[in-house]
């Protein structure tokens, strides 16, 4: 089993605790002995992951497919809205950090700003200019995004 100390700590919330319970139930319980190589905070991550990703595509789906805005202002609208509360929701959920928040948030925008031109912008824009359904193009460039945001959000964002 991975061995990581991200575990929460006795000052931690109930809600925290319950988290890191769960990310590490699921991370043990991975089949194909893919649990001595996947860390419970990957785990942790894609919980989050999927609860943003669902907000950012419920915002596009509105924005665009509702209101008609241009894609590139709706996917940017999204993403911000998703990204504020993937960051919030990491730092206290699953990194636990109590670390100072303004270094940080500082490293995160940098890297929300690759992020973005990179995976959102480049690939979900992309991929519509050439034909693809613009929900099918946000996944596409989600996929690449996820591995790294994670990577990102481990050893540079909330490094311990």
């Amino acid at each position: 089993m991975w061995i990581e100390t991200t575990a929460a700590r006795p000052a931690d919330s109930p809600a925290v605790r319950w988290f890191h319970r769960l990310s590490r139930g699921v991370a043990a319980r991975l089949p194909f002995g893919l649990a001595r190589v996947v860390p419970p905070t990957f785990v942790g991550y894609l919980l989050v992951s999927a609860c943003t990703f669902t907000l950012d595509l419920l915002l596009i789906t509105a924005l665009h497919g509702g209101l008609g805005m241009p894609l590139p202002i709706s996917v940017t609208l999204g993403y911000v809205t998703a990204f504020a509360t993937s960051f919030l929701l990491n730092r206290v959920l699953n990194f636990s950090s109590h670390a100072p928040v303004g270094p940080q948030l500082a490293v995160y925008v940098v890297v929300v700003t690759v992020n973005y031109l990179v995976f959102i912008l480049g690939v979900t824009s992309g991929l519509a200019a050439l034909g693809v359904e613009y929900h099918l193009a946000r996944i596409v460039g989600g996929l690449g995004e996820g591995l790294y945001l994670y990577a990102c959000m481990r050893w540079l964002v909330f490094r311990r």
